[in-house]
């Protein structure tokens, strides 16, 4: 029999690795997990969904507080002055006390961190930096990067990636987004409410690919009313840079007249792609797939025995959250346990103001399955939102006709990304609309809405 250094190797220390890697060693199981840069946590932790967050709320609390928002409860602030030095600070020390929390998880669990960059030599052996190790079992959680827009450097300075927009040392008079999805939108909501001018470009017709079509039309609409510029069915065809200003060239999609926009800053934020170049997985045999991820089966084992693959690398939603859940399953599947994620029921979440979630099918394509029933219920008809003047959006319950159960749920509101969970965990139990709408709610709350929507897929609300 074989003798490893590890039972386990974890390749990559963001959600899905970290999570991946403590849950093996939790199972007994002996683990290492390589992570080349300085902090654990991967994109998400260090310069994705964490530190934007930071951003998203310090701006919000900004914009309350410099535009007269507050001004009708009776809360009256002058002289409110952007500090966007200490703005950056908070991020900084929010970041670093969640990155020293992972570390101190994997003292705690005995997880040892391989500091380095992983490239495997063959189906158990990889070399992390300056050191070669061997693991019975390999798990690949490399997660992703940004994708580049071909023809448009990127310097971050002038035109900047996710990780740039995070970090602009001023806020920029002119910020031009390219691409209308969750992290253009969210970056271009922090700098729109410090005081830019936000342009975002997509070239589709409308803006959140993937997300219910009612959702993306009344996002748009809250999206403009607060400002926002949205040029949809509209190309970039070429970012040229001179000193600190740049030039946008666009056209619309179909074709016609070209225009340009100025800019001090440009955000590229056209997707992401798995994260595999420098793994030498040819060594190893790992097949991928034709979008370039790593190709596994239902349980996250790829085509290689012991090489298995979770998060953003993999099909699959690129979410955090989807990426810890694959950790727990993988690990317990090594362990010789069963592993299940339901990716039928991933939540999805916009973290703008209003924050726009959901989970399962839209309505379109619960309809390209069968016949749903469809019940709504707007904000501006609960009694919470109105008396807190948090009218914007509604909750949208999406069933199956004939069996009542809920395929999907879509929810426009401040409180959006923390409603999702109800619906995320009724659909997991296999919930009706009916077994929603005849669970008593706490009043006055926003999940009231929920309860209501419900009610509607068998046109009954009761407050509209």
């Amino acid at each position: 029999m074989a003798e490893y250094d590890y039972d386990v190797l974890v390749i990559g220390a963001g959600p899905g690795g970290y999570v991946a890697a403590i849950r093996a060693a939790q199972l007994g199981l002996k683990t290492a997990c390589a992570e080349s840069r300085e902090t654990l946590g991967g994109t998400c932790l260090n310069v994705g969904c964490i530190p934007s967050k930071a951003l998203l709320h310090a701006s919000e609390l900004f914009e309350e507080a410099s535009h007269g928002a507050l001004a009708k409860f009776g809360v009256e602030i002058e002289g409110a002055k952007l500090n966007l030095d200490q703005m950056h600070a908070e991020k900084a020390k929010a970041v670093g006390e969640l990155t020293g929390g992972i570390e101190y998880l994997f003292k705690k669990n005995k997880v040892t961190w391989l500091k380095g960059k992983a490239a495997f030599q063959d189906s158990s052996t990889v070399t992390v930096g300056d050191q070669t190790v061997t693991a019975r079992d390999i798990v690949i959680a490399t997660g992703s990067v940004v994708t580049p827009l071909p023809g448009v450097e990127i310097d971050q300075k002038v035109v900047v990636d996710s990780t740039g927009a995070l970090a602009l040392p001023k806020v920029p008079e002119h910020l031009v987004v390219i691409g209308g999805g969750v992290i253009g939108l969210e970056l271009g909501s922090v700098w729109r409410r410090l005081g830019a001018k936000v342009t975002v470009v997509e070239y589709l017709d409308q803006i959140l690919p993937g997300f219910d079509g009612e959702v993306r039309k009344e996002s748009a609409k809250l999206f403009k009313k607060q400002g926002m510029e949205l040029k949809t069915s509209t190309k970039v065809t070429g970012v040229t840079v001179e000193g600190d200003r740049a030039t946008v060239s666009v056209e619309p999609a179909a074709g016609g007249a070209a225009e340009t926009l100025s800019a001090d800053a440009v955000l590229v934020a056209i997707g992401r792609k798995p994260n595999i170049d420098g793994l030498n997985l040819e060594a190893a045999g790992v097949k991928l797939t034709d979008r370039g991820q790593v190709a596994i089966d239902h349980d996250f084992a790829t085509n290689v025995d012991g090489i298995w693959a979770i998060g953003d690398v993999a099909p699959g939603l690129m979410l955090a959250h989807k990426a810890e859940d694959e950790g727990v399953a993988v690990a317990e599947n090594i362990a010789g346990q069963t592993g299940i994620v339901n990716h039928d029921v991933i939540p999805s979440v916009v973290y703008t103001m209003p924050e726009i979630a959901g989970v399962g099918l839209s309505e379109e394509a619960a309809k390209e399955k069968g016949e749903v029933k469809v019940g709504k219920f707007p904000f501006m008809a609960n009694s919470r939102a109105k008396t807190n003047r948090d009218t914007d959006g509604f909750v949208k319950v999406i069933a199956d006709a004939k069996t009542d159960r809920v395929l999907g749920v879509w929810i426009i509101s401040s409180l959006a990304g923390t409603m999702i969970a109800q619906a995320a965990q009724a659909m997991e139990f296999g919930a009706t609309s009916e077994d929603i709408a005849y669970t008593c709610h706490a009043h006055p709350t926003h999940a009231e809405a929920l309860k209501e929507a419900a009610m509607a897929v068998q046109g009954k609300p009761i407050h509209i």
